[in-house]
């Protein structure tokens, strides 16, 4: 799957203005319309891979927040969301190709980011359409296999006592 991008994500926000902004985190459940947008991380990631290859990307992570016992019938409205970003991205200019992840848990489900894997327009609302992110290996998808790097086998060497005779010593024979 490919990873969607910071400016695919705002392209998306910014032909939606007027609708209401919802997240759905997993099949039938939502982030609570009370949701916060609390911060937005810009994490360079720099790895080593299992084969020895170094690897460099940067995320975009949106932290949500649900609040205990603060009520309301309608999520934030996405130029809300704009507008939050824009404050963003005035103090820290966002990498327009980061891959975009959204943080979120609450007291039924564990903290996570998690990877919006496609939006949903019904109208009245943009709905982000969250998934977990998978573990991969960079490994395999270059062709190779995941696991410890092969290293080569070294050739076995007879040991040979140069020093020695080529013939035998004997006790009583002179040469030891």
């Amino acid at each position: 799957m490919e990873h969607l991008k910071w400016h695919q994500f705002k392209e998306q926000l910014n032909a939606n203005t007027e609708l209401t902004l919802q997240f759905q985190y997993a099949e039938g459940k939502w982030v609570d319309a009370a949701y916060h947008i609390t911060e937005v991380k810009q994490a360079p990631i720099t790895s080593v891979d299992c084969g020895g290859v170094m690897n460099a990307w940067t995320e975009i992570i949106v932290q949500l927040y649900e609040p205990l016992n603060e009520q309301t019938d309608r999520a934030m409205k996405v130029s809300k969301a704009l507008s939050i970003i824009n404050v963003v991205e005035k103090a820290l200019p966002l990498h327009p190709n980061a891959i975009v992840k959204i943080e979120f848990g609450n007291s039924k489900f564990d903290t996570r980011q998690m990877l919006p894997q496609g939006f949903i327009n019904d109208g009245e609302n943009l709905i982000v359409d969250l998934r977990p992110d998978t573990v991969q290996c960079k490994a395999n998808d270059r062709g190779g296999s995941c696991g410890t790097p092969e290293i080569a086998a070294k050739p076995k060497i007879q040991l040979q006592n140069l020093a020695a005779p080529a013939t035998s010593c004997a006790p009583g024979s002179g040469c030891c």
